[in-house]
């Protein structure tokens, strides 16, 4: 029993030790980052703005508007919206503000998305925004976008940041958020990587983004943006992400709706994972690009890191109780990688969140951590339905650093 554990210890060990050292390289290449924006267009792509809409009724009216009024020349661009079980009053008043409204029944973004496109004709667009039901482009957003596509850039990712911080669930995901775009956009670019997709604010030269959703497996797939990620892979086609085109999205504020997300992330995680191992992988090309998107993919979500590291803390400290040596290595090493992985968040965190507000936020890490264990347990192989989680937040955030 004891040798078992001592094996399972060093085996967990390595692990922790591989995927944080991977995390802490990308987090310091991050800071590193530097590109020369391209210059201002004199071209206009034509872009159709699509927003995918989910019974969210009390949102998408405001956000729609406010798509429409972006600055960006008023020729050039459509805003359409994909009513999935949506009221007719809501889809009246949206084709009253004079926004196409795309009626679906697909109960599935990738449905709709892909329901969307097909009625979308080729010559009329060059690219397709797609956004959430909750997403605000800040000013100067489609311009970004533009100037980048016109730079040769088939696909853009824009920086998707916290719209709301209004409690401390909703401030953690804030910081979750600009963390991930720390290490898996700003990093990942500074390698020569492509940035990974985040569900929303992304935009595609059209032709690429049909051939993706036409691709039928996607259609039955809840985690699109990870299904995105593996076909650009496939084809070769790397993502670049704009630190400063900004959209604003609405974080989660309650215990409930974190455990319904996080729970569609883990579902989306494992499936991408086993696809590394699926026939249809066998003729990819296997170089640096094909094994950093295989380890990203078995990297844990960064509160079962917490979790893992807590339940070896109380390891630790029955072993000092007890005196009973009953995992290995020694707890000096373990301690040594925790603090590794918290300089790692610690780099990749904003300054503007060193402040008395995410201290105080902290205090809810236990019960986020609960509730990621909870979602790991409800973890479903092979779900078709989508987890859809309401937006309640209707305020704009106004300023950003």
């Amino acid at each position: 029993m004891v040798t078992f554990l001592y094996i399972a210890g060093l085996v967990l060990f390595i692990y922790l030790f591989c995927s944080i050292t991977y995390l802490l390289v990308i987090a310091i290449a991050g800071l590193m980052y530097k590109e020369d924006a391209p210059p201002q267009s004199p071209v206009f792509a034509r872009i159709a703005i699509l927003i995918p809409s989910y019974r969210d009724d009390h949102i998408i009216t405001a956000t729609a508007a406010e798509a429409l009024h972006h600055d960006y020349p008023a020729d050039k661009f459509d805003v359409v919206v994909v009513a999935d079980s949506l009221n007719h009053a809501t889809i009246y008043a949206l084709r009253n503000q004079g926004i196409r409204v795309i009626e679906v029944n697909a109960h599935m973004k990738s449905r709709s998305i892909n329901a969307a496109l097909s009625t979308l004709p080729d010559d009329k667009y060059d690219l397709v925004m797609l956004l959430d039901a909750d997403n605000i482009m800040k000013p100067g957003c489609l311009r970004m976008v533009n100037n980048y596509f016109q730079a040769g850039h088939m696909a853009i990712q824009c920086h998707r940041t916290a719209k709301n911080e209004n409690n401390n669930v909703a401030l953690l995901d804030a910081i979750s958020e600009e963390i991930n775009n720390h290490l898996f956009r700003l990093g990942q670019q500074s390698l020569g990587f492509s940035a990974a997709p985040s569900g929303s604010g992304m935009a595609f030269e059209i032709r690429l983004l049909k051939s993706i959703f036409n691709w039928k497996p996607i259609l039955e797939n809840p985690g699109e943006d990870r299904e995105i990620d593996m076909q650009m892979l496939k084809r070769g086609i790397r993502m670049h992400f704009i630190p400063d085109a900004w959209v604003l999205d609405e974080k989660v504020a309650s215990h409930d709706v974190f455990e319904k997300q996080r729970l569609r992330w883990l579902e989306a995680q494992w499936y991408h994972l086993r696809m590394f191992w699926e026939p249809e992988m066998k003729g990819i090309r296997k170089d640096r690009h094909y094994y950093n998107k295989l380890v990203q993919n078995m990297l844990l979500p960064r509160s079962l890191y917490l979790v893992v590291f807590s339940a070896i803390t109380v390891l630790v400290i029955i072993r000092y109780l007890t005196g009973w040596e009953m995992f290995f290595p020694v707890p000096g090493w373990w301690l040594s990688l925790m603090l590794f992985f918290l300089l790692t968040l610690a780099i990749a965190m904003p300054s503007r969140y060193y402040s008395s507000p995410t201290f105080k936020a902290l205090l809810s890490l236990p019960t986020l951590m609960l509730s990621m264990i909870k979602a790991l347990v409800r973890v479903k192989k092979g779900r078709k339905e989508f987890l859809h989680t309401p937006k309640t937040f209707t305020g704009m955030k106004q300023s950003q650093e």
